[in-house]
């Protein structure tokens, strides 16, 4: 085999672990986009991620690729990606992924993924590498998205609960049970347009890196964009049952107007971070709109201790999966 054909089957090579971490972030956060739905009995769990599935792929048509431009060329200086860089990225993305997944920890494949790049960096040419605007945006966002979520989703709570203050709670239920179809899908449509996005980004910084697309290129090449949108619908359709529990039962009991709540919060939150091009989790926004609609109902609501150890783990994602990724990339070295 000679060298150019060596080097082009690692970059094949490295196409296919981003597919596979795409993958995994549909399976490890499709209880973000179902857990409401699932945990309020409006759909049985198969219908539920055959729905959210379908509108991770529909986002392909309706989002920008701002996501992904700022994954592919916003996060660190292009001239020092390679190969070697994007298999620790990718390595530590997937295995704090792998450990969150079991233990049933719903923590963030987005700042796993922006953790791998930072970490594959800084272990090749230091911090001085990496862009400072846009890590800085991707931190800030891990407090703003979920405080927003937050915000929004008690916000719609206080708003629903004026408006139907006369109903009658059954003839409710039976609305919200309707309605949250609608709030489902807005937020799988969010879910897919922002995460599918930074696997379209790490792809594209490695075609850029290795040659196969031109640094000048306003948008990866197009089947990068459906290979990666697919690859996230697949692994929302295999589901994550582990963490649909803790989201959709063990922060706070929902009804259908909760879960509407819930959902209608964090699409509004994922819709605004994608226009803008940043990389936020799903899980944090999700988690917020789900707390913000538990304390509106009363703080005893929501238990906080779950909630708690979510945060620790969120806390933890970008230094975890960065000295993965550090490690992958030295031992990368060695291997190819």
């Amino acid at each position: 085999m000679t060298s150019v054909q060596a080097a082009l089957w690692v970059v094949v090579m490295l196409v296919a672990l981003a597919l596979i971490f795409d993958f995994m972030n549909g399976f490890h956060d499709a209880a973000n986009s179902i857990a409401t739905i699932v945990s309020t009995g409006v759909l049985k769990p198969a219908q539920a991620v055959v729905f959210a599935a379908f509108f991770n792929v529909v986002a392909i048509f309706i989002f920008k690729l701002s996501v992904a431009a700022t994954v592919g060329k916003g996060i660190a200086d292009p001239s020092v990606i390679d190969t070697h860089v994007v298999f620790g990225a990718l390595t530590g993305a997937i295995t704090w992924n792998l450990i969150t997944w079991y233990y049933g920890i719903p923590s963030s494949s987005s700042h796993a993924l922006i953790g791998g790049i930072v970490g594959a960096v800084i272990a090749k040419a230091g911090a001085s590498a990496l862009v400072a605007a846009g890590v800085f945006r991707t931190v800030a966002f891990i407090f703003v998205s979920p405080l927003l979520g937050y915000l929004l989703g008690s916000l719609m709570m206080v708003l629903v609960a004026w408006v139907f203050r006369r109903a009658r709670p059954l003839k409710v239920d039976g609305w919200f049970r309707r309605l949250q179809l609608v709030s489902a899908g807005a937020y799988s449509l969010g879910h897919g347009g922002n995460d599918a996005q930074k696997t379209i980004g790490i792809i594209w910084m490695l075609l850029m890196a290795t040659g196969y697309a031109s640094k000048t290129d306003a948008s990866p090449p197009t089947w990068t964009i459906v290979c990666c949108y697919m690859a996230i619908g697949l692994g929302t359709m295999f589901g994550g049952w582990r963490i649909v529990r803790t989201m959709g039962q063990k922060i706070t009991k929902l009804k259908p107007v909760g879960g509407f709540c819930a959902e209608t919060g964090g699409a509004m939150t994922l819709f605004l971070a994608t226009a803008m091009g940043v990389p936020v989790s799903t899980t944090h926004t999700i988690t917020g709109a789900i707390v913000g609609v538990g304390s509106v109902q009363r703080a005893s609501a929501v238990r906080w201790g779950v909630a708690g150890n979510i945060i620790w783990a969120w806390v933890l994602t970008i230094p975890a999966s960065a000295f993965v990724a550090a490690v992958g990339y030295w031992v990368s070295l060695t291997v190819f």
